[in-house]
């Protein structure tokens, strides 16, 4: 049985989907502060967390900075409001995928089995280290390094790297890199591949890295290409 952490301030919502997670099988605890989230956290080992964004103490946002110093668990964050720039800094400080109230019970429950799914198949079937060039990914401990020189990088951009490097010169359309690293359960829109890779390269950018680079083939997607002199 999968432990779920699932933290929320609004008791009848904490109610739901501890109730639809019971439902699929998971053990659930539960917070309804940000403190007492992280107090949680610290107890015992999860498989995932449901983290709503506006909670009192401490914020979500914070809640999740200090997960994921310690932990790559998978984590959903809950908002209350859909603006870009709350999901944009979900996203770029570690959260997997986020869910705008009001939503679907359902809808959590299969984002959260296409996470859990998909964290089962790059355990068990994915490698775990690759190098091209100037570039080293590790899966194993969510790293990514150009000449030796870690470039920090979100969990959502280390893992679209890694799929456009596994099969170099590979096109990717943006549908493939949604299934890959999304899930097939995932609702949102595509742009959010090309939010991720803008900001992905940016980061990586700040590095020399001449012998590689992420091609955009435009009204297609995406490829990781070497450079020959």
């Amino acid at each position: 049985m999968k432990n779920i952490l699932i933290a929320d301030d609004n008791a009848q919502i904490l109610d739901v989907l501890k109730e639809y997670a019971v439902r699929e099988n998971y053990q659930v605890y539960t917070a309804n502060t940000g403190r007492e989230a992280l107090s949680e956290f610290h107890k015992r080992s999860y498989h995932a967390v449901l983290l709503d964004v506006m909670m009192p103490e401490i914020d979500g946002f914070e809640v999740c900075r200090e997960i994921r110093r310690k932990s790559m668990v998978p984590i959903v964050m809950i908002t209350a409001r859909g603006e870009d720039f709350e999901r944009i800094m979900g996203l770029d400080i570690g959260a997997d995928d986020y869910v705008v109230k009001p939503f679907s019970p359902s809808e959590v429950m299969a984002r959260l089995r296409a996470i859990l799914r998909r964290m089962n198949l790059n355990g068990n079937e994915q490698q775990q280290y690759m190098t091209k060039g100037s570039l080293d990914i590790s899966m194993e401990k969510f790293q990514v390094f150009i000449h030796g020189e870690e470039v920090h990088l979100t969990k959502k951009e280390i893992e679209i790297l890694f799929l456009l490097v596994s099969k170099t010169g590979n096109v990717f359309s943006r549908g493939h890199i949604l299934d890959s690293v999304w899930g097939y359960d995932y609702y949102g829109d595509d742009r959010i591949v090309d939010t991720h890779i803008k900001r992905m390269r940016t980061k990586l950018d700040k590095y020399s890295h001449p012998d590689w680079k992420i091609v955009t083939v435009r009204g297609v997607g995406y490829k990781f290409e070497i450079c020959h002199e």
